[in-house]
């Protein structure tokens, strides 16, 4: 009996071992590329267009970056961006768990949600076009402001129906218990239902901050004037257009390159991500889970 005990625990460490070794691994070669961008944006232009930059930079400079947030527009975009993520989120959210509640309920609760569960599936597959949405936002008077940003995309569909199927496995006894202590339907939302479904909160918030953090298109379609540019249009229009204001951008661009320029754009978009993320790992993995158990 020892014997199997000791053969089982130590097969088990065995396991352990060869498990952590690969993931650990795994995520390794995960972090490869953005260990690349991160060097190679702190790299010469010459060695980059070399491709002599590999996990460390060659010839170190921060030109690139200098390049990027030596601009005064950078930083009004950088604030833009931290506005529309922090508007965009809250609404996306506020919007999810308020449409996800009630189609979580059974048709004899909510006598009109397949209807509704018909319209979403149906708005999420067809859309009506670019150019119908740009009448829409700009006949609402919704050009060149914060709001064709983040009202176009108010709600989100995949969100919505990831979190309907996350409440749809609660068990239905700790709303009558709540209906049983005099509770409504927004006092057991408020009160029971969010609390309970902060994994999957957390799930949709992740997607609803890379979605609006991310996106560089929207701007460029609705705002007439760079000054309105959140940081990723900004970016691009740095990028792209590589104007030459002062003596000083003249040296920049001399010691800068297009790989340089956009290893640096890469990482600076990219880092809010991933402080992000660690906070909200543990949920994200199961809200994904449990939002895709049921239909």
């Amino acid at each position: 009996m020892n014997h199997n005990r000791l053969t089982q625990t130590t097969g088990m460490r065995v396991f352990a071992i060869i498990n952590y070794t690969m993931l650990l691994l795994a995520a390794f070669i995960c972090l490869l590329p953005l260990v690349n961008v991160l060097a190679v944006s702190l790299s010469s232009s010459n060695a980059a267009n070399a491709n002599l930059v590999k996990l460390w930079p060659v010839d170190f400079t921060i030109n690139s970056y200098r390049m990027i947030f030596g601009r005064p527009e950078v930083h009004t975009a950088f604030w833009i961006s931290i506005q529309r993520t922090v508007l965009g989120v809250l609404i996306n959210n506020i919007l999810t768990v308020m449409m996800a509640y009630p189609l979580a309920k059974s048709t004899k609760v909510f006598k009109g949600r397949n209807a509704y569960m018909y319209s979403l599936i149906f708005v999420m597959l067809f859309n009506g076009g670019l150019v119908p949405t740009y009448i829409v936002v700009k006949e609402l008077h919704l050009v060149d402001t914060i709001w064709a940003l983040v009202l176009p995309g108010a709600v989100p569909i995949f969100s919505i129906i990831l979190m309907m199927n996350f409440l749809r496995q609660l068990p239905g006894e700790i709303e009558e218990a709540a209906f049983m202590d005099g509770a409504s339907y927004f006092t057991s939302l408020l009160r029971v239902i969010v609390p309970l479904s902060m994994p999957v909160i957390a799930t949709v918030t992740l997607f609803h901050f890379v979605g609006h953090w991310n996106d560089w298109f929207a701007a460029l379609l609705y705002m007439n004037n760079m000054d309105d540019y959140p940081l990723q249009t900004m970016l691009q229009a740095v990028l792209k257009g590589n104007d030459i204001k002062t003596l000083d951008d003249a040296k920049l661009f001399a010691d800068v390159s297009d790989r340089t320029l956009k290893s640096a754009q890469i990482f600076v978009t990219t880092l809010p991500i991933l402080v992000l993320y660690p906070f909200l790992q543990k949920y994200f993995a199961q809200g994904i889970v449990l939002g895709s158990v049921k239909g």
